[in-house]
């Protein structure tokens, strides 16, 4: 990772709202959340998140049809120090402030986590997915 892409992906306010929300909540986030607490369309989010994911801001992992973003570990110590001050630098910054208010508020109301269905017992059931199977003629 170079500094020029570093500091570009930096630039771009989308990019640093999910940045600064994926460095002070869960390990990692699934887009239907990160959706959910931008209040922006999944298409901006994805095109933001591979964004990072081409510099190595982030990292993905897919479990069926969704896809978890965390932040990736440090590769340079620039890296590493941009990703302490994401943890710690933006507390007066209005616009982070309020993404982190509106990701308690919608994990206090249960309302994250649009990924994980419930089952009768209440307990999360992950989805299954079933291939379709073409019907012979």
């Amino acid at each position: 990772m170079n500094a020029v892409d570093l500091f570009k992906s930096l630039s771009e306010p989308v990019r640093l709202r999910l940045l600064h929300l994926l460095s002070n909540t869960e390990p990692e986030l699934c887009v239907c959340d990160l959706v959910s607490v931008l209040e922006l369309p999944q298409g901006t989010i994805s095109r933001h998140l591979m964004q990072l994911r081409l510099v190595g801001l982030v990292s993905v992992r897919r479990e069926g049809v969704w896809m978890y973003y965390s932040l990736a570990p440090a590769a340079t110590k620039a890296h590493a120090v941009i990703l302490n001050c994401l943890k710690s630098c933006f507390e007066d910054e209005p616009m982070l402030s309020q993404d982190l208010e509106r990701y308690g508020n919608l994990k206090k109301a249960k309302s994250l986590a649009c990924c994980v269905q419930q089952n009768l017992q209440g307990r999360p059931v992950m989805p299954s997915i079933t291939p379709k199977v073409k019907a012979k003629a």
